[in-house]
C-alpha cells in the first residue's frame, strides 16, 4: 500500500509543479508521477530533508525539485519544437 501512496504523492507533486509553472508535462499522469519522483530526488539532493513528510517525500524540497525539472524539460521541448 505504501508504494501506491508513493505513486499518488509523486503524481500530485508533479501535477502541482506543472500548474505552478503553467507548463504541460509530456506523458500525462505517468509524466506527472515521473516528474514528482525525480523532482523529489533533485530537491532532496539540493535542499536536503526538511518540512513535512508524506510517504517518503519531503514536500517542499520535492516540489521545488519538480519545478526545476519541469522548467528544464519545458526548455528542452521548446528548443526541439523550434528545430
Amino acid at each position: 500500500m505504501s508504494f501506491i501512496w508513493f505513486l499518488i504523492i509523486g503524481g500530485i507533486i508533479g501535477w502541482l509543479a506543472g500548474i505552478i509553472l503553467g507548463k504541460d508535462i509530456p506523458g500525462g499522469i505517468i509524466g506527472n508521477i515521473i516528474a514528482g519522483i525525480i523532482g523529489a530526488w533533485i530537491g532532496g539532493m539540493l535542499l536536503g530533508s526538511w518540512g513535512p513528510k508524506i510517504s517518503d517525500f519531503y514536500i517542499f524540497p520535492a516540489l521545488i525539485g519538480a519545478i526545476i525539472l519541469v522548467f528544464i524539460v519545458s526548455l528542452i521541448m521548446k528548443s526541439l519544437r523550434q528545430a
